[in-house]
């Protein structure tokens, strides 16, 4: 462990200012991510702001009828929040699919939102991987890369978004809220994380400094009908193959909207908006369905040994529209 400085914050201006000062300082909430990377040797800030009892511990209602989760909010929490469970149960079903129950006792909003995308090689430091050290290469394209990207990924990272809450989150066109040295903003979710390009080291759009104050879900109907997908290798924690996040407005058998995003198969979260298009209008039915799935997928360029996910992600595709659909498929909508 190298040797750092540590400050517990008192508002959230003076931990925007004392990390923005740093070019190696990081904010530290639950430490889940951070702490781990820091006895790997993996990161090695000087300065850690301790942002834990700043007051961002509430889920509330917004008057526009959606809903404010703090940034401080644990994981345990919110999946367990009346609010969030009612209108929003694709997002409980990811928080509890995400981690143990220990982890989610600890891990916060903002800290899930920023943990680190990796893969074995981002661990082991006696490898190349050029989101550690950039520009010396990617060791998974030539070695294990069985639960690397199939979407999105370019010559220089194939890794994924570990988040199962993100990729709920990014289904439910969430908006995160920032402050940072030069004041507030709003990044909606989809856009927070990025693609690898050709800097993969950099994970999300934020600027040095900048904090995350709450996330903002939208007033969504539609996602009061709303489910989430796991697999994995096993049972008991573990990181996505392939996830799923959906929710669906069906009318008279026909789908009039729909919101999908995928996990374990980009370095971010994946909005699935060509499969979205293809439901609309469509009919309920698992013809639909798989032609959906197969417009997101027309993009997909897997590696050789986790090509096996593309026809996965279309089977949990399809289940998950299946099982939301299940009593509207060819029913006319009754009467109010």
């Amino acid at each position: 462990m190298n040797p750092f400085d540590y400050e517990r914050a008192a508002d959230a201006e003076g931990a925007v200012a004392l990390v923005a000062r740093r070019p190696r300082a990081a904010f530290l909430a639950g430490g889940t991510n951070l702490v781990d990377h820091m006895r790997l040797g993996i990161a090695r800030p000087d300065l850690l702001v301790d942002v834990s009892g700043l007051p961002y511990d509430r889920v509330e209602p917004l008057p526009s009828g959606g809903v404010r989760i703090g940034a401080g909010v644990r994981n345990s929490d919110l999946a367990a929040a009346p609010l969030v469970r009612r209108r929003y149960p694709v997002l409980t079903a990811a928080l509890l699919a995400g981690a143990s129950g220990q982890l989610r006792n600890l891990a916060t909003t903002a800290g899930n939102l920023m943990q680190r995308t990796r893969c074995p090689y981002f661990q082991d430091a006696t490898t190349p991987c050029n989101k550690r050290d950039p520009g010396s290469g990617c060791s998974a394209l030539g070695g294990y890369h069985r639960g690397h990207a199939i979407l999105g990924a370019s010559g220089h990272c194939v890794a994924v978004h570990p988040s199962d809450m993100a990729v709920a989150l990014a289904a439910l066109d969430a908006e995160v809220r920032v402050l940072g040295p030069g004041g507030e903003r709003t990044i909606p979710v989809t856009d927070f994380h990025r693609l690898p390009g050709d800097e993969p080291e950099r994970d999300t759009v934020l600027g040095h400094g900048e904090l995350i104050t709450a996330v903002d879900l939208p007033p969504l109907p539609m996602a009061e009908r709303s489910a989430y997908r796991k697999v994995r290798d096993r049972a008991s924690f573990a990181f996505a193959l392939v996830s799923v996040a959906a929710a669906v407005d069906v009318e008279d058998g026909t789908v009039r909207g729909a919101r999908i995003a995928l996990g374990g198969v980009a370095h971010r979260p994946w909005r699935a908006r060509r499969a979205e298009e293809a439901l609309r209008g469509a009919p309920a039915a698992d013809g639909a369905f798989r032609a959906a799935a197969d417009a997101e997928l027309a993009a997909a360029g897997p590696l050789p040994g986790n090509a096996f996910k593309v026809p996965l992600v279309r089977h949990v595709l399809v289940e998950v529209l299946r099982g939301l659909t299940a009593g509207d498929r060819g029913r006319p909508r009754e009467a109010p």
